[in-house]
């Protein structure tokens, strides 16, 4: 019996617990879940899936397996802290933090666990696909987009009042959409320097950051990043312009287009959407047949270019 609990239960915890019900027959798995009590209230369908709510984590047990940490980023250095005894291992939301840390000690993590921070384009079709690309193209440039339109994220609410529109519960485009110098330090490893500025440009209604560029310095090729929350037509692609010819990355559409040819191949549909595949690959982290390859270190290192300025 796998015995896991979700710290949160937001849009994207409930997504984690819809993903595990999935994976996890009922009669092998016990979910719990922690709440601060000023959420929203559990759909019938989730909540036919928990076993027991806690409000205090005083009262919470402490032979977990699996703690998803789902609740808004700038809590989670706190909960990762004060849960690192009720748990073996933790698979962590995106970002893993609002601000880079000094030193991961601070958080008394155990040798023996896996302590997973979420990266799930790592796992789409396009980024698998580039990966197996970039080990065998001369890549002397790379450009990646993330554009789209915030209001029209999360229907039936008022962009206004959700966290990424505030910046002090971690809002803005450098944290939310990460995803993009995630996937990028994946493909091609660390930098040797980045630029980077990022501001509020549009008149939506927030005080968080709504544009974000990049420029990544490495010894044989420079990347630029665009990230924003004002594009009214979502893109979301990356270009690789190689020797030969320029690779475009459909991130959206799945598709993989070589601009020298025109020629489109469309990457096959998975059984899995990326998220299941994530979890089911953490799982095997858990159980030692995967290596972790997106650890809190790691991920606090990515996170540190992503919010360093000039």
């Amino acid at each position: 019996m796998l015995k896991i609990c979700f710290a949160g239960l937001g849009s994207i915890g409930k997504r984690h617990l819809c993903d595990i019900a999935k994976i996890i027959k009922s009669s092998e798995r016990s979910i719990d879940a922690l709440r601060s009590g000023h959420g929203n209230e559990i759909q019938k369908d989730i909540l036919e899936q928990i076993n027991t709510i806690y409000h205090d984590i005083s009262e919470l047990p402490k032979d977990y397996d699996i703690i998803f940490i789902t609740n808004p980023t700038y809590l989670h250095y706190d909960t990762i802290k004060e849960l690192v005894e009720h748990t073996k291992h933790m698979f962590i939301e995106k970002p893993v933090f609002q601000f880079p840390i000094q030193d991961v000690s601070e958080l008394n993590l155990k040798s023996s666990s896996v302590y997973y921070v979420a990266a799930p384009l790592r796992y789409g079709p396009v980024v698998s696909k580039l990966k197996e690309l970039v080990t065998k193209e001369n890549v002397y440039s790379v450009r990646a987009i993330c554009s789209s339109y915030l209001p029209d994220w999360r229907k039936g609410t008022d962009y206004r009042k959700n966290y990424s529109a505030i910046k002090e519960k971690g809002g803005g485009v450098e944290l939310d959409l990460i995803h993009e110098m995630d996937y990028i330090t994946y493909l091609f490893g660390m930098p040797q320097e980045v630029k980077h500025y990022a501001g509020k440009f549009s008149d939506l209604e927030i005080d968080s950051d709504d544009l974000g560029v990049y420029l990544l310095k490495y010894s044989e090729k420079l990347i630029e990043i665009h990230l924003d929350y004002f594009g009214r037509k979502a893109r979301r692609e990356i270009e690789l312009y190689c020797k030969d010819y320029t690779i475009v990355g459909d991130l959206i559409n799945n598709t993989i287009i070589y601009r020298y040819s025109d020629h489109i191949e469309e990457l096959p549909l998975k059984e899995d959407n990326d998220f299941v595949d994530e979890i089911k690959a953490f799982l095997a982290m858990t159980e030692g047949s995967r290596i972790n390859d997106n650890d809190i270190e790691h991920a606090n290192e990515v996170l540190k270019l992503a919010l360093k300025r000039g």
